[in-house]
């Protein structure tokens, strides 16, 4: 019998460049929404991705279709990353504050991400993906555990969002300000108002954190937009 040909490597190879090249759009987009650029015409973010104007509509059918896969991307690897680093944190409280004072830690770490999350600020609270179905979650564990004893998580969601939000502004408004201390700050102030006592609460916010890699993020960026295409 004859051995069948082998298969041909060229799909995955083609399939590959398209995903490089979506990958390319969304780094560009990403650059200009740290930025804060928007009112772009398509044509330039082609270029500054270096890819053909037709290109783009092979990936996506608008600018904003492209600008908000480019935060899901950063909402989510961030996610990821805080899901992965508290894992095995059974006490909720540690868990939610370790993701709040990681993520103001990231805001200073990487100022470009950080920009592109926060130039959807208004948009974070109703995301579906991201931090704050997280945020949800771990608030709703702590009420559920007896850990929490406010019991509106709607409300409690919002109050993190909004000071996870603004503390990032606020760390990139006065660079000189310290992001570690004034984010400790921040995240014993939410477990106080979530009901945790004062001086747990100071421990808890002073306790050693697991390490950000967050120069893995960044790379993790690219890796994500590359096998999500993949997989489609």
């Amino acid at each position: 019998m004859t051995p069948a040909p082998a298969s041909s490597p060229e799909p995955s190879r083609s399939h590959r460049r398209k995903a490089q090249t979506r990958a390319a759009l969304i780094r560009a987009a990403q650059s200009f929404l740290a930025q804060g650029q928007t009112n772009i015409p398509v044509l330039e973010i082609t270029q500054a991705a270096d890819v053909g104007l037709g290109s783009f509509y092979n990936h996506f059918e608008s600018k904003d279709q492209l600008f908000e896969e480019a935060v899901e991307h950063v909402l989510d690897l961030l996610g990821a990353v805080l899901d992965e680093l508290t894992s095995d944190v059974d006490d909720p409280a540690v868990a939610f504050a370790t993701s709040f004072r990681l993520t103001g830690r990231f805001h200073r770490r990487e100022p470009q991400l950080s920009k592109v999350i926060l130039h959807s600020a208004l948009d974070l609270l109703g995301a579906q993906t991201g931090l704050a179905p997280r945020v949800r979650r771990d608030i709703q564990a702590g009420i559920e555990s007896g850990r929490f004893t406010m019991t509106d998580v709607d409300v409690a969601v919002v109050c993190a969002v909004g000071a996870a939000t603004f503390l990032g502004q606020l760390l990139h408004a006065e660079p000189d300000r310290d992001d570690a201390e004034t984010t400790d700050r921040a995240a014993e102030a939410l477990l106080r108002m979530l009901g945790v006592s004062a001086n747990e609460a100071r421990a808890i916010c002073r306790s050693p954190l697991p390490e950000l890699h967050t120069a893995e993020l960044r790379g993790a960026v690219d890796e994500a937009t590359i096998d999500g295409d993949a997989a489609r």
